[in-house]
């Protein structure tokens, strides 16, 4: 629903006059309706059944490539200071969530810290024997990377302490936060099966400490794509495949605003009568994961028999076991989480047409 919200509300914002008085009124439902998307996309992350693509990470690149944006966003009062590891082994995670983990941390690290402090960002190799492991409930032994964010603001005391990562518990005053930020960073980090703890004292501090397990998987260099590129809004055929009647009729407005050709089906079996009876050849495929009969993942299964290379685009609101059973894609999987922006949609197709999304099938 709020996909459809978001969608028609760009819609009618892009035809409105910059001078016409109702773009105030439209503007403040496009903020309520993203407020509400990025509240969603908390909730979700908390209760881990939001969809990750998981992929080999470096994390020193990760906090490096965040470096200046951490910078920014916690202040000249604050000084940031990293201590990445040598050599630091992989691990598999979604990196986009990783670094809504950072950042995450690194705002609740600046709003203890008023009147300025330090924030210290490290990374190392560590291995958890069966002692450590016996004291946390919930974690193997093994090799892991950990992940660390310190902070020499007000501290917490154990009351505080004992409730940081459940969701709507917040120390702020109303209207300054959700007190979903640290639950959202736990359900991520549980869900790319780590561990995350809090060490804190009144007047000392708090160092949260995550642990990703090792992964022994190849990073994939990606090859520069040798086909040329396809200009995205230059009349490509598009399959849109939704079920919900609304979107279905929104995707086709707006795709065919952004100057693509667009066919819509509302399910599976509908998709498949287009192609194989009507003869259509569309050059994407963007299909809901979850629908009555026939899955997304299945639908593209019987296409790719005869087009091995078509190319798709998965959406999806919510990760259940139609989806996968952990809550995943395949690594590399072109995916867009619903709700989304017309410049989120636009930009996804853009990736996929010009070899910038990588389809691991």
């Amino acid at each position: 629903m709020l996909s459809i919200i978001l969608g028609y509300g760009e819609n009618l914002l892009h035809q409105l006059h910059y001078e016409d008085p109702m773009r105030d009124d439209v503007e403040e439902i496009l903020d309520a309706g993203k407020r509400s998307a990025t509240l969603t996309r908390q909730l979700l992350a908390f209760s881990r059944k939001q969809t990750l693509q998981p992929e080999v990470l470096d994390l020193n690149a990760v906090v490096r490539n965040l470096e200046k944006m951490l910078s920014r966003l916690i202040g000249e009062d604050i000084n940031l200071e990293l201590s990445l590891s040598d050599e630091i082994n992989r691990v598999m995670a979604d990196s986009s969530q990783i670094e809504q983990v950072i950042m995450n941390l690194a705002v609740n690290a600046r709003d203890s810290m008023p009147k300025g402090g330090m924030l210290l960002i490290e990374t190392s190799n560590i291995e958890l024997d069966e002692i450590y492991t016996q004291k946390h409930a919930g974690v193997k032994p093994g090799r892991y990377v950990m992940l660390s964010v310190t902070d020499n603001g007000c501290g917490m005391d154990k009351e505080i302490l004992s409730q940081v990562f459940e969701p709507f518990f917040t120390t702020k005053e109303k209207n300054e936060g959700t007190g979903l930020g640290l639950s959202m960073v736990y359900g991520i980090i549980k869900q790319s099966g780590g561990n995350i703890w809090a060490y804190s004292e009144p007047g000392h501090g708090t160092t949260f400490k995550i642990y990703l397990p090792q992964t022994n998987v190849k990073q994939n260099r990606k090859k520069a794509a040798v086909e040329k590129k396809i200009t995205a809004g230059s009349g490509e055929h598009i399959l849109v495949v939704e079920d919900e009647g609304s979107l279905r009729k929104l995707m086709e407005t707006i795709l065919s605003q952004l100057g693509y050709k667009v066919c819509i089906a509302a399910n599976g079996g509908e998709a498949l009568h287009l192609i194989e009876e009507k003869m259509l050849e569309p050059d994407l495929i963007i299909t809901d994961v979850i629908m009555p009969n026939m899955s997304g993942r299945e639908l593209m299964d019987q296409l790719r028999r005869n087009r091995p290379d078509l190319k798709v685009l998965y959406m999806s609101g919510y990760t259940n076991n139609a989806i996968a059973h952990h809550g995943v894609l395949d690594p590399g999987t072109p995916f867009i989480q619903k709700p989304f922006t017309l410049r989120d949609i636009d930009k996804k197709i853009r990736e996929i047409f010009q070899g910038g999304v990588e389809d691991s099938r």
